[in-house]
């Protein structure tokens, strides 16, 4: 009976094995690694090094601006031309240059013969834009692969969460790496800052190299957006989407999802060792358990047989969590700084909630609309990458300046990004996940043919 039943299922709807499912979550590490330095470490890296608090915003603005620009452009040309796997190597390969470039020292500096303060806002200003065209370049190619890979529902959200998991280790990877070079390279000046964050790049780089040769090794360009019955099909041109509720609905929840989680990334080394005035390992180690915690709740969450209320309820439940997690983590003194750790837990277990769900309603989005999946994606990074630039950039503004080898005690602007702006976020997530209204178009799709990650 079994047998009969999968026989009356396309092949392009058959569930995917393990190791498609596993070659295909660790194609982002090179992205996920970097992007985990990028989000903690840059603006406490660049106001470390003398650059003020406004200036370090802007190099992460240019960054995010040329990010959000990339994904459009990557977005379109991919659905044009395919080539996912070719987009995916150019774009690792500028990542791998420009992210070196940026934690290893100012290159434009060191070109130029000078050190002065103007050079170096341009130089790492010039290096972060290179270095975000090509993360969008590997990261809208990665995602669009996902419906062209497969038309099964339950295998796309299982992309999604490998995706997500291996993110999570990427994460565990990264703060594994720098709390040893914290360790071994004691910052007594702001030349060791320097070497710190140049071994932190060269080792995260090497890495993620290695995991992108199992990926091009072990998956194949997807074929379904080149097959018969979809080259019949018109391009779907942009307006379709625009036409579709839907489409507004989940780019404000993977906006706000995005918003949430990299914000308060962003700002929680400057929370935990400013704000609650905890020793220096811990702008590694909490982030670490933020990650632990993700990386176990993908593990589960992969394994479930999805549908639209599922993904709905737990995206509900995510949110949730953060809105209580947020204000604990706003009105905390730093005399109770150890709560800080059962808060990262639930911090951990609310972002992969949020993550996962939320790149599974793109998944739900496109359906088989496979001629328009890159726009989509693309267009809905453009909103994550610029808002995400302009919320940094506001809240860094109101920043106070930080020479380096100086320290502060209550830091207001941490205080808020860490806590109660992403907790806002959630509850404009909570608001906007109740108007969702979604209708699953296979039902009985099949589960994965073997469990993964165990």
């Amino acid at each position: 009976m079994a047998d009969a039943k999968d026989a009356a299922v396309p092949a392009e709807a058959q569930p995917l094995g393990r190791w498609p499912v596993l070659s295909y979550g660790v194609g982002h590490m090179l992205n996920d690694i970097t992007s985990a330095c990028w989000f903690t470490y840059l603006l406490l890296f660049l106001q470390q090094i003398g650059l003020a608090p406004r200036d370090a915003a802007v190099v992460m603005l240019s960054g995010q601006v040329a990010d959000g620009l990339m994904t459009i452009l990557a977005g379109e040309m991919i659905d044009r031309f395919g080539r996912f796997k070719l987009w995916h190597i150019g774009g690792s390969v500028l990542v791998g240059f420009s992210f070196s470039s940026v934690f290893g020292g100012c290159l434009l500096c060191t070109i130029l013969g000078t050190d002065s303060y103007f050079v170096r806002t341009v130089g790492y200003s010039f290096f972060a834009a290179v270095f975000n065209i090509g993360w969008a370049s590997t990261q809208v190619s990665h995602m669009s692969m996902v419906n062209c890979m497969t038309l099964n529902p339950t295998s796309r959200v299982a992309l999604a969460s490998c995706r997500n998991a291996f993110t999570m280790v990427a994460n565990l990877g990264l703060y594994g790496i720098a709390l040893a070079v914290f360790g071994a390279i004691k910052a007594k000046e702001c030349s060791d800052i320097v070497i710190q964050y140049r071994w932190i790049a060269y080792l995260s780089i090497f890495i993620g190299c290695c995991f992108l040769v199992v990926f091009h090794v072990g998956t194949k360009e997807p074929t379904l957006k080149s097959e018969t019955n979809c080259k019949k099909k018109t391009r779907i041109s942009w307006g379709y989407w625009f036409k579709k509720t839907l489409y507004y609905q989940v780019a404000l929840l993977y906006m706000l999802a995005r918003l949430i989680t990299n914000v308060s990334q962003s700002l929680i080394a400057f929370y935990v060792t400013r704000d609650l005035r905890m020793n220096e390992y811990s702008k590694a180690i909490i982030p670490a358990i933020i990650f632990c915690c993700s990386f176990f709740v993908s593990i589960v969450l992969q394994e479930i047989k999805w549908n639209s209320r599922r993904l709905k309820s737990l995206l509900t439940v995510g949110a949730t969590l953060w809105v209580i997690s947020g204000v604990a983590v706003f009105v905390l003194p730093s005399e109770m700084h150890n709560l800080m750790y059962p808060l990262a837990m639930v911090i951990g277990v609310a972002n992969a909630l949020v993550m996962v769900t939320t790149v599974g309603l793109e998944s739900a989005l496109v359906g088989e609309d496979l001629n328009g999946c890159a726009f989509v994606y693309g267009s809905l990074s453009f909103l994550d990458k610029i808002s995400c630039g302009i919320a940094l950039f506001v809240l860094e503004s109101y920043e106070d300046t930080m020479s380096c080898g100086e320290t502060r005690g209550l830091n207001t602007v941490s205080r808020y990004g860490t806590g109660l702006i992403p907790s806002c976020f959630a509850v404009l997530s909570l608001v906007v996940a109740s108007t969702l209204r979604l209708q699953d178009t296979t039902p009985t799709a099949a589960a994965l043919e073997a469990p993964l990650l165990v």
